[in-house]
């Protein structure tokens, strides 16, 4: 290969690989408003859905994890306590549909008190329309709920995805939004943890009751993270494009 060639070569390579370099600087820079938080929410939103889509098809052909679904019931039912029953029962009863949201407008207050009006909005987006969904997968699954002969807690509605475990997804994955938002270091790890424990122990509730299979409740925890990263995402991109426009006009009026 002759330098000529070699130089062509090299300037056509170029010229295709500096798109690409552009694209994905822009996609990974955390000023751009289509940047790093987009790919972020784009990334656990179809992380989300795979998961979702993979325990809905294992649900539909009696797969594994039905088994393992009654194994896991058949357990809590043998292992159940007056004291964990009084205590899940009040998890539950918490962060049934109107505790989620009574808890939900609470925190909307809080918000509207600091004027975080975006995150305002994001509560009343995610949280309430988030549940309308889970009711809506439920009657496309129409799955019935666990069945036993003396059971702790009886319920008619169905059972795929858990109603409660959804709501507590929303409502604190907001929260934990917001509040890791707002924090810096270690704290961040903190809230986490907590979210996932919240969310965790409602679920372990539903189980511990009898009115939810596991795989309920991590289907429940997949589809309210779907919703939860795309509004989360598309809320912060359109105040960052706001942000964007508001110094480009004021670049302009400078000049």
């Amino acid at each position: 290969m002759t330098p000529v060639t070699r130089r062509a070569r090299n300037f056509a390579a170029q010229r295709i690989h500096r798109p690409v370099l552009g694209f994905v600087r822009a996609r990974l820079s955390p000023d751009n408003y289509l940047g790093l938080h987009l790919t972020i929410g784009a990334i656990i939103l179809m992380v989300a859905v795979f998961v979702f889509g993979k325990i809905a098809e294992d649900v539909m052909t009696v797969d594994s994890i039905v088994r393992m679904d009654l194994e896991i019931s058949r357990w809590f039912e043998t292992h159940a306590t007056p004291l964990l029953t009084m205590g899940f029962l009040f998890i539950t009863e918490l962060h049934s549909t109107p505790g989620a949201l009574v808890l939900s407008f609470l925190f909307a207050l809080y918000l509207a008190y600091k004027r975080a009006w975006d995150w305002v909005w994001l509560v009343v987006v995610s949280v309430p329309l988030g549940m309308i969904l889970n009711v809506l997968l439920k009657h496309v699954f129409q799955r019935a709920r666990p069945s036993f002969e003396h059971p702790l807690l009886t319920l008619t509605t169905y059972s795929f995805p858990s109603g409660h475990t959804a709501a507590a997804t929303l409502l604190y994955g907001v929260v934990g939004a917001y509040l890791i938002s707002v924090s810096k270091g270690w704290p961040r790890l903190l809230i986490a943890v907590l979210v996932l424990l919240m969310v965790v122990l409602v679920g372990l509730s539903r189980i511990y009751l009898g009115v939810h299979y596991l795989s309920d409740v991590l289907a429940a925890v997949a589809s309210s993270t779907v919703w939860l990263a795309f509004t989360i995402t598309a809320i912060v991109t359109w105040r960052k494009r706001q942000i964007a426009l508001a110094v480009q006009e004021n670049n302009r009026a400078a000049t």
